[in-house]
């Protein structure tokens, strides 16, 4: 396969990231990208990671007129621009539903003036909309439960409870299948954008494929950016002296997956037609803790001598495991995460070392404090 593929949020962390592998792989790329000061920094300058053989458009996904222009001559249709922020969507509530649903919206009906030249569209969601991960109980099986409850939390019981006979449930990868219950707006948003591309996709015979993002990390991500991915965060701080901060335990576990294992999943969703109207997680199917990550990084940027601030705070919304299921990515695409997370950590921080970030953190945590979204 081969052509020009029109990749939305292209000069972003992922977007970026995909479009040096579709350049490698033969395809030409245009890249639409509205260049966010939190993300980039002000100016709106090219980043100079970006290959200069995209061809990039500055534009916003609501923009009707910039999207008809970035979606000209395309043959495929990669949207990856969001605002990214768990946190920040609960209190910028409409900017998170403007961009993440209202963008993909315009951008599907500027793509369906042109469905007869576009041979397939990919669309990224993320492991949020499942809200907690799946659980089994000893006594009950597997179970769904939700959310914890604010007095269990006040009580620092962090673990969690089965719905049924109120035991302590252990995390089990969780499938594709496992309904889904959204916490935050911008996971609301998400689950709208695999929802919006899939059901237009069947309605006008375009092949759509959504894949569910689990913990993305790796080279440019946006240091600066206190709502960016939690590995960026701890660099961020461990790199101006910091302690990086910790909310509950620690204990609470994700699935990591490099930004490079998840752009070569993407790559396969987009040549493979067994992809075609399904969602698909792509993540390593392994659980670390968010005290593991940030003590791996400390290690590696040669700053372990920082202590941790653990809080013992929660912060509405989080949850406290969700690692995925992988094995649909593996039987239809072929898939397997390949990079494993001490080597993605060595690979990050060496990136890390030559870069310059400013710690935002003590500033986005007060905003949920202030609002009452952490204590």
């Amino acid at each position: 396969m081969n052509g020009l593929v029109l990749v939305t949020g292209g000069a972003g962390f992922i977007g970026s990231h995909l479009s040096d592998l579709l350049l490698a792989s033969g395809y030409r790329v245009r890249a639409l990208d509205s260049l966010d000061p939190q993300v980039h920094g002000e100016g709106r300058k090219r980043p100079s990671y970006l290959d200069p053989r995209i061809e990039l458009i500055v534009g916003d996904v609501r923009d009707p007129e910039a999207v008809s222009a970035a979606l000209d001559g395309a043959d495929f249709l990669i949207h990856f621009a969001a605002a990214v922020g768990v946190g920040q969507s609960m209190y910028e509530i409409t900017r998170y539903t403007s961009i993440n649903s209202m963008g993909a919206a315009v951008v599907l009906e500027e793509a369906l003036k042109k469905r007869d030249s576009i041979r397939k569209m990919l669309v990224a969601s993320s492991m949020s909309i499942y809200g907690e991960g799946a659980y089994s109980c000893g006594n009950c099986g597997p179970v769904n439960p939700g959310l914890r409850r604010p007095e269990q939390l006040a009580r620092h019981d962090w673990e969690m409870h089965c719905p049924l006979c109120g035991g302590t449930c252990v995390p089990v990868p969780t499938p594709e299948s496992k309904p889904l219950a959204p916490t935050s707006v911008y996971a609301v948003g998400k689950r709208d954008h695999e929802e919006l591309f899939l059901s237009v996709g069947d309605a006008y015979g375009i092949p759509a494929t959504a894949m569910r993002f689990f913990n993305v990390y790796g080279e440019r991500q946006a240091l600066s950016n206190p709502y960016t991915g939690v590995g960026a965060i701890f660099a961020s701080r461990l790199l101006n002296g910091n302690s990086p901060v910790v909310f509950e335990d620690g204990g609470q576990s994700r699935d990591f997956i490099h930004v490079r294992d998840l752009v070569r999943g993407c790559l396969l969703a987009l040549e493979n037609s067994e992809s075609d109207g399904r969602v698909i997680n792509l993540g390593t199917g392994n659980q670390v803790s968010i005290l593991q990550v940030g003590k791996a990084i400390a290690r590696q940027l040669g700053r372990d001598d920082i202590p941790f601030t653990v809080r013992n705070q929660f912060r509405a919304g989080d949850i406290r495991h969700c690692f995925g299921d992988v094995s649909l990515a593996a039987s239809l695409l072929g898939f397997k995460a390949e990079i494993p997370f001490s080597e993605g950590v060595r690979d990050l921080c060496s990136w890390v070392l030559g870069q310059t970030s400013v710690d935002m953190v003590d500033k986005a945590t007060d905003e949920l404090a202030k609002r009452g979204l952490a204590r």
